[in-house]
């Protein structure tokens, strides 16, 4: 049996940075919710194909006519909060999808299977090791054939969608999480950018899965947003990356860079002690919460005062 595949932590909470409220991520438009509606449909639509025997728009293909008929509305429960799904149906009334059954209305473990669709190689070996787990065991080799088709189309149209010309923030960020590939498991890079459109949501632009994290690949990265139709952003948040910058500004000029406040208040606290780590923290948290920029400057001012002639270090950066 295929060892269950789990989503490292770190990846979750790289998805939660600088959220204000759970529903940014698990809300009616979250990224879980979206990457998880998107593979569960297509996969009851290959289903659905595999009943009836012929694909949508295709010649009736079965003795008894029987062709679609629409949908119908299902919210599943489970570890992503209340997930609205468009089941297809079948106008005699036979089709019973195996993937969610007729009258189930909870689902768990499954939010990590969907972001490792996304976030791994998706050669046609993997995905299918996940849908059998989906599954189970008494699904046709048929069935899990061609849902896997239905899901690599899904994936791939997800990936290389058409995205806005302007975003005013772009989180632009890497983790390092175990991933089995080849039956080995191997620690690889996962690239994400997360984008705040202009009507103020988060969007996941995409994910990229490397070796190692390097400026160069950030480049091709960048250069894959702006080939996807992004004009231009206002603000790049990003780690302290030798190099990240400069790739950035070769395709954006006009960007912004940002370092972000994680990884700043990382920095700064690298060269405070564990017993005053947590004092300083306190103070530097004033700084980045202030409501003004006035209010930021004198908080630094008074930060200077108290920790100054100790960590001139923080006080620059």
């Amino acid at each position: 049996m295929t060892k269950r595949k789990v989503v490292q932590p770190d990846l979750i909470d790289l998805l939660l940075a600088d959220y204000q409220k759970p529903e940014d991520l698990i809300g009616e438009n979250g990224i879980l919710k979206q990457l998880t509606k998107a593979i569960v449909e297509r996969a009851l639509q290959a289903e659905l194909a595999i009943h009836l025997g012929h694909d949508k728009h295709e010649a009736v293909a079965n003795e008894r006519g029987n062709t679609r008929n629409g949908s119908s509305a299902k919210t599943l429960k489970g570890d992503f909060g209340a997930l609205p799904i468009d089941i297809p149906r079948d106008r005699d009334g036979s089709f019973e999808p195996q993937l969610i059954a007729k009258h189930q209305t909870r689902w768990s473990g499954f939010d990590d299977k969907i972001l490792s669709l996304y976030a791994r190689g998706m050669t046609v070996r993997e995905i299918q090791s996940h849908l059998e787990e989906m599954y189970g065991t008494e699904v046709s080799p048929t069935l899990i054939s061609s849902v896997t088709d239905a899901v690599m189309d899904e994936v791939k149209a997800w990936q290389a969608r058409p995205l806005d010309a302007l975003y005013p923030i772009v989180y632009l960020d890497c983790i390092h999480a175990k991933v089995r590939d080849s039956g080995a498991v191997r620690v690889k890079a996962v690239y994400l950018a997360l984008g705040v459109n202009l009507h103020g949501d988060k969007e996941l632009l995409g994910l990229w899965v490397a070796q190692t994290e390097g400026a160069k690949f950030w480049l091709q990265v960048v250069t894959e947003l702006k080939n996807r139709g992004v004009q231009d952003i206002f603000i790049a948040c990003v780690d302290g990356l030798k190099g990240f910058p400069e790739a950035i500004e070769a395709v954006f000029p006009k960007t912004a860079v940002q370092l972000c406040i994680v990884h700043m208040v990382r920095y700064s606290l690298n060269f405070v002690g564990w017993k005053l780590r947590k004092a300083v923290a306190a103070d530097l948290r004033t700084i980045y919460t202030a409501a003004t920029v006035e209010e930021a400057e004198m908080r630094l001012a008074e930060f200077d005062a108290k920790w100054g002639m100790e960590y001139p270090s923080i006080v620059q950066s």
